[in-house]
């Protein structure tokens, strides 16, 4: 898939334009910018679209599917590499050699296996708790088992907790999506963590007002998701 040198400079220019409207966001919370980070969620974006954020300043990719990522992600120009797809257990090993940080651990048989292939590979993986914070969700862990989660996790000695990961709810009603990442925020101080990955294309004012430390982007970074082409 071609992308043509005006769309290269519309995503430089929405990533500029997207880390000067988060920055101020969080200047106005009273907080330093340099304390949030910004993943750009690549999923079913080329290759060329991903560098042309790299080349603005982006310095952390998501991925969400794994042969995805293993097609897009060894040619790119150097960047932190984020799994942010539901962790299947028989894709652990694959995950933890392809990837730099796992957003999405939400059982104790997942970071097991993840756990297990990060000692293979001779890393130690930093990885986030998912949680559960909205009734739309299929995946994460919900806030009161976090702590028991939490606690296998640092058992694991392939794995370094780093903090919690939730996906807002799927509503126009501002406060309930706040009070959503307030919950996310909470549980984060309940288990310990420094990383509290919470805000997307939609939401990501909500996550700043309630402490997100990490936001993952995708739409309002790389514009819609182009059509797929049809196979010639």
């Amino acid at each position: 898939m071609t992308v043509y040198p005006e769309r290269s400079r519309g995503i430089a220019e929405r990533y500029g334009s997207l880390r000067c409207a988060i920055d101020e966001e969080v200047r106005r919370a009273g907080r330093d910018p340099a304390g949030v980070t910004l993943v750009g969620i690549s999923k079913g974006q080329p290759r060329e679209a991903i560098v042309a954020a790299v080349e603005a300043g982006l310095r952390d990719v998501g991925e969400s599917f794994l042969q995805e990522a293993r097609r897009k992600l060894p040619s790119l120009p150097p960047v932190r590499k984020h799994f942010v797809g539901h962790l299947q257990t028989n894709k652990a090993k694959a995950v933890a050699a392809a990837f730099d940080l796992v957003q999405s651990v939400d059982r104790a048989q997942a970071g097991i296996a993840l756990s297990r292939a990060a000692l293979e590979a001779g890393k130690e993986l930093p990885v986030l708790l998912q949680l559960n914070v909205s009734g739309t969700e299929r995946f994460g862990c919900p806030p009161p088992q976090a702590q028991r989660l939490a606690e296998t996790l640092r058992e694991q000695p392939g794995l370094r907790l780093d903090g919690v990961m939730a996906i807002g709810p799927l509503t126009e009603d501002r406060d309930a999506i706040l009070r959503a990442f307030e919950l996310a925020a909470k549980t984060l101080a309940h288990i310990g963590g420094s990383t509290l990955s919470i805000g997307m294309s939609d939401d990501w004012r909500e996550a700043l007002r309630a402490g997100s430390t990490m936001l993952r982007i995708g739409e309002a970074l790389f514009g819609p998701r182009p059509a797929k082409e049809v196979a010639r």
